[in-house]
């Protein structure tokens, strides 16, 4: 939040520094890697003395990496995306 800032009365307010579209897109990324790593858990073996090959799936050595990195991409996207601004505030 950014403080401090006086509106036209001149009394100070309170403003988020991000804009709604930055937050849903934190949201979307947030869930991706929840996704990615839940995709990623998993796979190995009760017994120490037997080899379990599920740990080599598709899915944790495609699906889950690439899911995460996408997340990782889009929290990158959501913290430096920029909105248009208002003429207003020009």
């Amino acid at each position: 939040m950014k403080k401090n800032q006086p509106d036209e009365n001149g009394e100070k307010t309170f403003t988020f520094v991000f804009g709604r579209i930055n937050y849903i897109l934190l949201a979307i990324g947030l869930v991706m890697l929840a996704l990615g790593y839940i995709l990623l858990s998993g796979g190995g073996s009760d017994d120490p003395e037997v080899f379990n090959p599920a740990m080599f799936n598709t899915r944790r050595l495609y699906v889950a990496p690439i899911l995460i990195v996408l997340g990782l991409l889009v929290e990158i996207v959501a913290i430096m995306y920029h909105g248009k601004k208002k003429e207003q505030e020009l």
